[in-house]
């Protein structure tokens, strides 16, 4: 296809007018990065939510933006907070949120994002580990982390707080402050929250800068552009694709709070939202619902889209250009997307279905792949020449190989750019363990490359399952939880393919119960009408531990094992069984 070779411009080529007077580095840092957008669109909107009275419309342009965040970043500047502390911030996504995470860099420390989602205990781990100066906090946990004293001073992301709210933190003195550099470490993301040892992810202000920028070699974004803050924005998606993208270029951002439809709808109309970010089980929700209001038309209606929306997928990959916009006018109003310019999905697979109806709808809509110790972009579809089974193509400045390749091409994929992570905190064996010799990261993915320079992901080699919410889980973290159960002499966590339509994973318990559990009920492990019996024992374990776990990382589907798995010499399953 000859607009796979379409001349792509390059979107960082504005920054040479500025080079040496604004920033000094190869990359400017974020607070840089803030500053240039400022001077250049000094009144466009830059924070905006739907939180003030009675559901109304809150924005701060960017000149105000930045007033907030000085004023914060001296405040924490005149209590203590020096050049290389932390700054934690925990909480719904929110304009406050956003200033604290870039006041922390006009106060010259680093950020430490925190999961609102995480058990208060979990929360807690993480912030012994990170030991930040300060803690800023959402409403609904404020109480419980003002109840104890800690190493560092809570405040909170919420109005009611009074003098505790980040808006009404401020000094009348002008701290002395040493301002970070593109290689110091920007923000720790942690992966984990349960309570070993957690692993945090080191991302610099190179890292951060230039995976915002360089992720619009593949695509043209705007000043113009509004984009919508919907997923957790702790989250390294959301918070570069997202966040970080929205400030490189003086557009909007609307933060969302929740998926429920009739807020997100809202959302979606006031704020005009032109780029959405998602991972599969929003654009799944989003797709069914829009099917069923055009089969709720009857049949033949429902025939005529579906041979129109063929037709317009056929004329949109033949002229590159979209004429589903103008179509599906109607549906696109009815579903509040008709001012969407652009839909990225990431986070986890996508059926190839979903894919497609949305591009045959007039919505470009393109897949990305990376992860959060690549900031996390490393490949992203061109709007113009997408490959609905392909994650995208490499940005510029990022090299792919591939190693251990078997006979069908395919091997783990490995990396280097300007994006890739400083290490793990304070976790050196593990930083080496991931990188090879020579200095390629290794993702723990297995894939392929193919003629046009497309990634083709064929599954993960590490562990780790992906929800159709875009949910990490670790099986090592649920495994843990049976650990005092002691009538399950072997409880292995894996993924299953919970809808082969829409790709997604639940989580399934392979399980060999002890001859305790046997005993205690008195059956034979090999006496088939015993099954049940023995299901229904171990179902009673798996749901008691199932209300202690995150909604996500609840077990669905259990299997009684007739033999235990194979294990290594330090008691741990090896983990080659088929899936």
């Amino acid at each position: 296809m000859s607009s796979i070779n379409m001349k792509q411009t390059d979107p960082t080529a504005w920054l040479e007018e500025y080079r040496g007077k604004d920033f000094t580095g190869s990359w400017p840092t974020m607070k840089e990065m803030f500053d240039l957008t400022v001077k250049r669109y000094p009144n466009n909107n830059c924070f905006t939510d739907f939180d003030g009275p009675n559901g109304s419309r809150r924005t701060l342009n960017y000149t105000q933006a930045k007033e907030k965040i000085v004023a914060l970043a001296n405040w924490l500047a005149a209590n203590g907070v020096k050049y290389g502390d932390k700054v934690a911030v925990s909480g719904k996504n929110s304009p406050e949120w956003a200033v604290v995470y870039l006041a922390a860099f006009y106060a010259g420390a680093t950020i430490c994002p925190i999961d609102y989602g995480l058990h208060n205990e979990e929360a807690e781990n993480l912030l012994n580990t990170a030991q930040p100066k300060f803690f800023f906090v959402d409403t609904e946990k404020y109480a419980y982390f003002t109840q104890k004293k800690y190493s560092y001073e809570v405040y909170s992301l919420a109005p009611e707080h009074g003098d505790k709210y980040v808006y009404n933190l401020s000094t009348t003195e002008t701290p002395e402050i040493t301002y970070p550099k593109e290689d110091d470490i920007a923000a720790i993301l942690f992966t984990s929250g349960t309570t070993g040892v957690p692993k945090g992810v080191m991302l610099t202000h190179k890292n951060l800068v230039s995976d915002t920028y360089l992720a619009q070699t593949n695509m043209n974004v705007y000043s113009t552009d509004v984009f919508y803050a919907l997923l957790p924005i702790h989250h390294a998606y959301t918070m570069t694709a997202v966040f970080i993208e929205t400030i490189s270029v003086g557009a909007e951002v609307v933060f969302g709070k929740t998926m429920a439809v009739s807020r997100m709808m809202k959302e979606l109309r006031e704020g005009k939202i032109t780029m959405l970010l998602g991972v599969p089980l929003l654009f799944n929700k989003l797709l069914a619902g829009i099917m069923k209001g055009i089969k709720e038309k009857g049949a033949v209606v429902y025939g005529i889209i579906k041979f129109l929306m063929g037709l317009s997928y056929v004329i949109k990959k033949i002229t590159n250009c979209n004429p589903g916009k103008v179509l599906f006018k109607s549906v696109l109003q009815k579903a509040n997307i008709n001012t969407l310019r652009i839909a990225i999905c990431g986070g986890g697979p996508l059926a190839p279905s979903v894919f497609k109806a949305y591009n045959q709808l007039g919505i470009d809509f393109v897949q990305g792949y990376g992860l959060t110790e690549t900031s996390p972009i490393i490949a992203l579809n061109p709007v113009y020449a997408f490959k609905i089974e392909s994650v995208g193509k490499n940005l510029r400045e990022v090299e792919f190989k591939i190693i251990d390749v078997d006979e069908n091409g395919v091997g783990e994929l490995c990396v280097k750019g300007p994006m890739i992570m400083k290490g793990y905190y304070n976790m050196p064996e593990e930083t080496a363990a991931v990188f090879t010799e020579d200095g390629w990261f290794k993702t723990g993915d297995l894939g392929s490359i193919d003629k046009d320079g497309y990634v083709i992901l064929a599954g993960r080699a590490k562990n780790m399952i992906v929800t159709d919410g875009g949910k990490n889980v670790y099986p090592e973290e649920i495994e843990n939880a049976f650990q005092l159960y002691d009538e399950l002499e072997q409880i292995t966590i894996q993924g299953y393919l919970e809808n082969k339509d829409t790709k997604s994973e639940g989580i399934e318990a392979l399980v060999y119960p002890a001859d305790s559990m046997l005993s205690r009920i008195n059956v034979q492990r090999e006496d088939k009408a015993a099954q049940d019996k023995i299901l229904e024992e171990v179902k009673a374990i798996i749901d008691k531990v199932n209300k202690t776990l995150l909604p996500y990382q609840r077990i669905s589907k259990i299997t009684i094992l007739e033999k235990p798995l194979e294990m290594t010499t330090t008691k741990k399953v090896k983990r080659n069984y088929n899936k």
